[in-house]
C-alpha cells in the first residue's frame, strides 16, 4: 500500500466518501445511544482511533508517512488521544470534552495544512481547509464547555463529527464533479 495510488484523485474521492459515511454513522449512533453511557464511552474512544487509522492509510497511499508529515503527526496525535480518552471516560465527561477540544484544535490545524498542501495537486480542497479551521474553533468551544456547570455528554461532541461528515462529503462531491467535468471536456 506504500507509494502513490495509480489514480490519486479517485483515491481521494473514495477516502473522503468513506470518512463522511463513517462520521454520519457515528453521529447517528451517538444520538441514538447517548443515554447509554457505556456504549457512548466506546463511541468516544472509536472516533479518534478511526481518525488515526484513516490518516495512516491515506498517508501510506499518498507517498508514505515521511512524505505526509501533517498526517503523520495526526496519526500520532489521534493515537495518543485515543488512549487519553480511554482514561478520561473513566474519570468524567468534563475531562473527555476537554480532551476532544484539545484534539480538535490540533487535528484541525493539521487538516488545514494537509488541505493547503493538497490544493496544489488536487485542487478543490477549500472545504477541507474550512473544516480544519472550523475544527480548531470548535475545539476552543469544547474546552470552554468542559469548564461549564452542565455535565457534557456525547451529544456535545456529535456536532463536531457532524460538521466533519459534511465537509468530507462536500469535498468528495466537489472532486467527483470536477473529475466528471474534466472527463466531459476531454470527450
Amino acid at each position: 500500500m506504500q507509494g502513490q495510488s495509480s489514480n490519486p484523485s479517485q483515491w481521494l474521492r473514495s477516502y473522503y466518501f468513506a470518512r463522511a459515511i463513517f462520521s454520519i454513522a457515528w453521529v447517528a449512533a451517538a444520538v441514538a445511544l447517548a443515554g447509554q453511557s457505556a456504549i457512548a464511552s466506546v463511541l468516544l474512544v472509536i472516533y479518534p482511533a478511526w481518525d488515526a487509522a484513516a490518516n495512516l492509510v491515506d498517508a501510506r497511499v499518498n507517498g508514505g508517512l515521511k512524505a505526509n508529515p501533517s498526517q503523520t503527526l495526526n496519526v500520532v496525535a489521534s493515537t495518543i488521544v485515543t488512549v487519553i480518552v480511554i482514561l478520561a471516560v473513566m474519570k468524567d465527561t468534563y475531562a473527555v470534552l476537554a480532551v476532544f477540544g484539545v484534539w480538535a484544535i490540533l487535528s484541525g490545524i493539521l487538516q488545514l495544512y494537509t488541505g493547503v498542501r493538497r490544493w496544489r495537486s488536487y485542487g478543490a480542497q477549500w472545504a477541507m481547509i474550512l473544516s480544519g479551521a472550523q475544527s480548531a474553533l470548535a475545539g476552543g468551544f469544547m474546552i470552554k464547555q468542559s469548564f461549564g456547570i452542565v455535565p457534557p455528554t456525547i451529544l456535545d461532541v456529535a456536532p463536531y463529527a457532524g460538521f466533519g461528515a459534511f465537509y468530507f462529503l462536500l469535498s468528495a462531491v466537489w472532486l467527483t464533479v470536477a473529475a466528471n467535468r474534466k472527463t466531459s471536456a476531454r470527450a
